[in-house]
Parts: structure tokens; sequence; C-alpha cells
């Protein structure tokens, strides 16, 4: 579906940089006629000093807009409206989804990406996270599931690992232990703690267990102690899970975790300054709750992960 295409006329040289022109004229002859309306300066004045043809911004003010222009304003508004309410996560694939259930629509993303950029909106950027510490394991799995991170059924194939978040002002470290699904990418269990230890990752596990008691999955981890442990073997062994670990130095091994972790980060963490380890605590549950049940992703055909799960 097309989005105001007649809004946009050609212009010699590149089409995006003609949108960026027409939006530009647009805003001159918005602070003209707010300045003549307000101030009282003179139109001609006005028009001399940004080098606009009086002509033109007379023949712009007695225009009737297309349906197109109307469309396009609406679009945009509505951009805006989730870009605050999401405080500024969206990115275009998010953005288009999240248009087209509110508007019940079906708009590709090359438009709204287009839109987006004429109103300078667009998603923050993810930080690096930091290498990881190296221990000496007690035993270590192979690599199972050998980066296949596609999942037939749900509880096939379960990815792990630990995360810290720091609280400013403070030594203080909270530490996210989660556990996702890789059928809907959602996230099955997760704990927090203040230390990153064995009760943190084996409780996070026995939640996951305890909210599906018959899943045996390939339960992928990097190589951290909690994970190489023979205790945590032995609870695998239990359920009848398969290990699987990433290799060493290679983090793209347990690429969608990682990626996961990305994504709160820039999406909730690096938006606030955290000095009150509570309500990060807090805001870490209401953010899992927002992703697994209100976060719509492309490749889960536009739903959100619970939906998706719903479904199978």
């Amino acid at each position: 579906m097309r989005i105001g295409a007649r809004s946009y006329k050609k212009v010699p040289g590149n089409r995006e940089e003609g949108s960026f022109n027409k939006v530009r004229q647009e805003a001159k002859y918005k602070t003209i006629r707010e300045f003549n309306e307000a101030k009282e300066y003179k139109v001609r004045v006005l028009c001399e000093i940004l080098s606009i043809p009086h002509s033109s911004y007379y023949k712009w003010l007695k225009r009737t807009e297309t349906s197109d222009e109307i469309l396009n304003k609406e679009i945009t508004n509505l951009i805006i409206k989730l870009h605050d309410k999401h405080k500024g996560i969206l990115g275009y694939r998010q953005m288009t989804l999240w248009i087209n259930k509110e508007l019940g629509s079906n708009y590709n993303i090359k438009p709204i990406r287009r839109l987006m950029k004429l109103v300078g909106v667009s998603s923050l950027i993810r930080r690096k996270r930091k290498g990881y510490k190296k221990h000496i394991p007690e035993q270590v799995g192979e690599n199972i599931l050998n980066r296949e991170f596609k999942a037939e059924k749900p509880n096939e194939k379960w990815l792990t690992y630990v995360t810290e978040f720091k609280v400013s002002g403070t030594t203080t470290k909270l530490y996210l232990s989660a556990i996702i699904d890789l059928f809907d990418n959602s996230v099955v269990a997760h704990k927090l703690g203040t230390s990153n230890n064995n009760p943190l990752v084996f409780e996070t596990y026995d939640l996951a267990i305890l909210n599906n008691p018959d899943a045996k999955p390939i339960f992928h981890s990097d190589r951290g102690y909690q994970y190489t442990s023979r205790t945590f073997k032995h609870k695998l062994d239990i359920q009848g899970s398969i290990q699987s670990m990433s290799r060493v130095g290679r983090c793209i091994d347990n690429g969608p975790m990682e990626g996961f972790f990305g994504i709160i980060k820039s999406e909730m963490y690096y938006l606030n300054k955290y000095n009150d380890i509570e309500v990060l605590k807090n805001d870490i549950d209401n953010y899992i709750n927002f992703y697994n049940n209100g976060r719509y992703q492309t490749k889960l055909k536009g739903l959100s992960p619970i939906e998706y799960r719903k479904q199978a």
C-alpha cells in the first residue's frame, strides 16, 4: 500500500532529496504565516528573509490540501505519537507494525521509513556489551545447536545467558538471568539478583521447567561457570534436556540471546538513569512483560511472542 505518493512531486535529482526540499519549503511557509499573525511582520519582508517569492506564499496559503497530503499528515502525527509513547525505541520496522495495528492498515516499511526520516524520527543505537570473563570449567558441552536458530515448535530450543545493569551512583549491580525460546523469541523465565551466581541461574532454569514441565529442549548457553558446573548438568539430565554450549570466543553462537539483551538495554535501560535498584527491577519486569505481549515482530507475522506462541 502506498502512502500519499502524489504529495511528493518529482524534482531533478534524488527523490528523497526532493521530499526533504518540499518539507523545508512547507516549514518556511508556516514560519511566515506564524510570524505574520503573531508578530504582525509584513509578509513581503519575511519572504525576502527566507528567500521565498511572496506570490508562492500566497498560492500556498490559498491551496486546498490533497487527500494524499491529509493522509501523510495523519501518518506523520501517529509516527510522532508512537515515537514519544515508546520513548524512541521503535525503528522503522517496529513503527510500521504499530501503525498497521493502530490503523488496521497494511503499509509496507518503505513509506513509513521515508516519513520517519522526513520528520527526523529514528530509533536508538544499540551499544556494544563487554566481553567474557575467563574461568576453569568443571565440564563442557558441545555446540549441539550449531547456530540453528530456527525452531519448529515451542520448547524445542532454549537459549540462556546473564547480563548486568549498573545502579548509578553506587557500586551495586543488578543481574538478569533469562531464558528465551527460539520458536517465538519469548522469555520463558527470568530472575533478577545482585550476584551473578549459581542460585540465580539454577532458579531461572527451575522456573522455566515449572512453567513448562514437559519441556526437554536443547539448552544452549555460553561457557559461564554456572552452566559448566556438574550440578547444573545434573539438572539438565534429570529433565531430559540436551546441553549445548557456545565455542570459546564465539558470542555469535548465542546470537539471539545477545540480541535480546541488546534490545532491553537500548529500549529501556539506556533511556533512563537508575539510582534506585527497586525501580530498575520493576522496569525490567515491566519491559519483559511488554516484550512478550506487546512488542510485535515482523518474523512472527506481526504478532507478539505470546500471540504467536498461542497459535502453535
